[in-house]
């Protein structure tokens, strides 16, 4: 027997409707599962809720988009604990399981899956000798301009020795599984989730050298932002974490000690579900 923790995105139009299919998928099966207490005021009395869901659950399973997933995906890396994301939004690249495939979910009892490892990145500040860690990401870090409409300076470094000066909207680094967000919208490659490497892509830069880079994963990249007076300068985490960059400040990015773990239930591959959501963008469109 498995238990399930089941974490929706409730700010999904469709995520409430597919939660209960899922959960009357769960129960036919006769598989336990919880919520997080966060969920009562809209599920009410009718399941199971607990504090420690990431600690009791066997299983996570994200209902939402892709956003929501890279949320749940890192607090799963974080417990060591397999993620299984559905889809109630759109494109949703993550998804192992539409709202119209549930009756999939038998394989969580048969074993008829795999366990697909993202690779992550973990972020560090460093200011004036002193170095602390952000945070963990599984998309990108941008470190780029805040609210003001300024071209700004940049200097990228590989293993401390200089890449290239970019005088440039910002500066993006990604894993694999992120090169089809952030990185991609600023000009970047598709890159095979399955590989592991680290991607800079310049945004909307003026610099000569405009093109991304790709390095191994075991490199250390870091950015600094000199010459820039008191313009404001964000790093941002996935979306999620958003801090300013002093201007004596340097981003560190290297290869994160761990790893999202997605469950892939369904056999097709990256670049079938690559063109099969695109193609589906463009029939939206």
């Amino acid at each position: 027997m498995i238990k399930a923790g089941i974490i929706p995105n409730l700010t999904r139009e469709k995520a409430e409707s597919v939660t209960y299919a899922v959960t009357d998928m769960l129960e036919r099966l006769n598989i336990e599962y919880i919520f997080e207490p966060d969920t009562k005021q809209t599920f009410g009395n009718r399941f199971t809720y607990s504090e420690n869901l990431y600690g009791e659950a066997d299983v996570i399973i994200a209902i939402g988009g892709d956003g929501s997933f890279i949320h749940t995906a890192k607090q799963c890396a974080i417990a060591g604990k397999p993620v299984l994301c559905i889809n109630a939004g759109n494109l949703a690249f993550l998804a192992g399981l539409e709202a119209n495939e549930l009756e999939l979910l038998k394989s969580l009892l048969n074993g008829n899956y795999t366990k697909e490892k993202h690779m992550m990145l973990k972020c560090y500040l460093e200011v004036n000798g002193k170095t602390d860690m952000i945070g963990y990401c599984l998309n990108d870090i941008a470190v780029a301009r805040g609210k003001a409409f300024n071209v700004l300076n940049f200097n990228a470094y590989c293993d401390d020795k200089i890449v290239n000066f970019y005088r440039a909207d910002g500066i993006i680094v990604s894993t694999p599984t992120g090169s089809t967000a952030y990185s991609w919208s600023a000009g970047g490659p598709v890159i095979d989730p399955a590989l592991s490497c680290i991607i800079m892509t310049p945004l909307c830069t003026h610099s000569p050298l405009n093109r991304s880079m790709v390095f191994n994963c075991s490199s250390k990249i870091s950015i600094t932002a000199p010459d820039n007076g008191d313009k404001d300068i964000v790093i941002s985490l996935d979306g999620e974490t958003n801090i300013d960059l002093p201007q004596n400040g340097k981003v560190i990015v290297e290869k994160s000690d761990i790893s999202a773990e997605f469950i892939r239930i369904k056999s097709d591959e990256f670049f079938d579900v690559l063109n099969r959501k695109l193609t589906q963008r463009r029939v939206e469109k």
